[in-house]
């Protein structure tokens, strides 16, 4: 948004510069989430005043320094309802710059490209645990004006506070995402290992060992020991090769025709010499039908 002047010709914007103490989010008295769980801070009514005489660029962003350690961030403003000669800042950002309750920080005015990229490292492995992570930092940025190189910010999900350190961001050191197509990016969190990873050839081996069933042997006849009437022990037992050799073993034949969800039931069928089985009728049973013997014998006459 630019003024123009009498004559039609847009005012070039005047840079704000300028001094408040600064205060964390626990001291200001209004909403305090909305300004802990995001990238913008509470100035006083004075502020807005100023920027609008001073023609400022939209939307207002501004880079706030601590001079006394030489660390400085970027940030939006939320509203204009502090006490005059304060500012409430989160305190993630306070973190940053090192400042205290009280202590005195420069705000400027500044005017930042439209961020292309960024990529960030969670400073804990619990951010691994989230099942969508891109559509979390999504969301949690939406309360955000612009990012820093370097910074640390705090994301709020589930009623627990994850970090994460801004990597790099393009095109320059300081970006504005409001309104803006930005690719994003994880590196590995700070704490994360790699899972080692096993000698698969040494694993294959010891699979292909398991899944070995040991040969059936069988029942072999003759398989016992003898004994000798002389009381030696030699040739007592035939060796196992030669049992095998004498009976080999057969093995049965997979069925090819299988289909799942069908058992059958396989019998053996007797073999037929070409003629049809006569059905032999049994004798009806009769007592008595036997034969009797005498152990006298009969007197002959003569």
């Amino acid at each position: 948004m630019f003024s123009f002047n009498m004559f039609g010709e847009a005012l070039q914007p005047r840079p704000f510069n300028t001094h408040y103490r600064c205060y964390s989010v626990s001291m200001f008295p209004g909403d305090k989430q909305a300004v802990e769980h995001g990238g913008k801070i509470i100035m006083p009514p004075s502020a807005l005043d100023l920027l609008t005489r001073l023609n400022i660029v939209y939307p207002m962003l501004f880079k706030l320094t601590n001079q006394r350690a030489n660390r400085h961030t970027h940030c939006g403003v939320l509203e204009f309802v502090a006490d005059e000669g304060k500012v409430y800042i989160p305190y993630w950002m306070m973190r940053n710059l090192l400042l205290d309750e009280g202590e005195l920080v420069h705000i400027e005015s500044r005017s930042l490209p439209v961020a292309t990229f960024s990529k960030f490292e969670p400073q804990s492995v619990e951010f691994l645990d989230i099942t969508n992570p891109k559509a979390v930092l999504e969301n949690a940025l939406r309360n955000f004006a612009c990012l820093t190189q370097d910074d640390v910010i705090a994301l709020n999900y589930n009623d627990r506070i994850y970090e994460m350190r801004v990597l790099e961001v393009k095109p320059g050191n300081a970006v504005s995402i409001i309104e803006c197509d930005m690719n994003v990016e994880f590196a590995p969190a700070v704490g994360y290992q790699e899972p080692e990873k096993m000698d698969t050839s040494s694993q294959h081996a010891e699979d292909e060992k398991e899944d070995i069933i040991p040969e059936n042997v069988g029942f072999y006849s003759f398989q016992g020991s003898g004994n000798r009437l002389d009381g030696k022990k030699k040739n007592l037992e035939l060796p196992q090769e030669e049992l095998l050799k004498r009976l080999p073993r057969q093995k049965g034949i997979p069925d090819y025709d299988y289909e799942v969800g069908y058992i059958k039931f396989w019998r053996r069928v007797p073999k037929t010499n070409g003629t049809e089985n006569k059905v032999e009728e049994q004798e009806e049973f009769e007592s008595f039908k036997g034969k009797g013997t005498s152990l006298r014998q009969a007197k002959t006459r003569k």
